[in-house]
């Protein structure tokens, strides 16, 4: 089984997410992850085409996903769209930002829209939100209370080294560990 990891960093910080991803995906038996820096060009469209699913990932700018992830969008209408060489493949989506909120629910929503264009199967996170009750902290999963796939915040004044938080690496790495699962269940049925 193999689940790509399709992603965009500005600054560093969100390019910790697809780590965290693909040690998630890896730690199902028989999976494995590819990597795949939009800014690192050329785009392996046959290994995104031969593989079982494709997590996507970008920063949250303005509330959107990154120009960079918005281009490999557009460019997939031709490489695989036209003739929907990834209907029936598990999707799912992370993203970052400086704020709490940041508008992020808007960018895990343009992925799941763009995965619903090229007939795959979004998944979303199966947890339940973290800090949301008086024993919660932000050392919990989903601290951030995101159902449609990972959201982590990295303070604006730290580097990528400091943020994102551990907590949102975990939850990361728990969105990457259920699309293999589900992945391997579609194998075994």
């Amino acid at each position: 089984m193999l689940i790509s990891i399709v992603y965009d960093s500005g600054y560093g910080h969100t390019a910790k997410q697809p780590n965290a991803v693909s040690e998630g995906v890896r730690s199902v038996p028989g999976a494995d992850s590819k990597l795949i820096a939009v800014a690192d060009e050329p785009i392996p469209w046959d290994t995104l085409e031969l593989g079982d699913g494709i997590i996507f990932g970008s920063p949250t700018y303005n509330g959107l996903i990154s120009a960079k992830l918005k281009q490999f969008f557009e460019d997939s209408t031709k490489a695989a769209w036209n003739e929907f060489k990834w209907r029936n493949k598990i999707a799912a989506g992370f993203t970052n930002s400086g704020a709490q909120n940041g508008d992020k629910l808007n960018t895990l929503v343009s992925m799941a829209l763009f995965a619903a264009q090229h007939g795959m199967i979004w998944v979303g996170l199966d947890l339940k939100p973290g800090n949301s009750g008086s024993k919660g902290s932000a050392n919990d999963l989903n601290r951030i209370g995101s159902w449609l796939g990972a959201m982590a915040q990295s303070n604006v004044d730290e580097g990528p080294e400091a943020a994102p938080i551990d907590s949102d690496l975990n939850t990361a790495a728990h969105l990457g560990r259920r699309v293999a699962e589900i992945v391997r269940q579609f194998h075994l049925s």
